[in-house]
């Protein structure tokens, strides 16, 4: 069933690419989404009904990005 709704839903090149492979595949993006955008992760993992420590072992990568950020955060919390 999913297949075949990839298949309407997409182009042919997409619906042949990796590309929301599976249904979970759409809800590992809206995480990592949810992480990068800045929520916090407590309020991530009760979203997705993970814990702390699961959503930051399975969604870590997505926090490796942020660094910039991360610094430019903490440096305008101790002005």
């Amino acid at each position: 069933m999913w297949a075949q709704a990839r298949k309407i839903a997409f182009v042919e090149d997409v619906a042949n690419s990796p590309l929301a492979k599976r249904p979970y595949d759409l809800r590992h993006a809206c995480v990592s989404m949810w992480l990068n955008a800045g929520v916090e992760p407590p309020r991530v993992a009760e979203w997705a009904g993970h814990s702390v420590r699961v959503l930051l072992e399975v969604y870590a990568k997505c926090l490796d990005s942020g660094e910039q950020l991360a610094r430019q955060r903490v440096e305008q919390a101790l002005r």
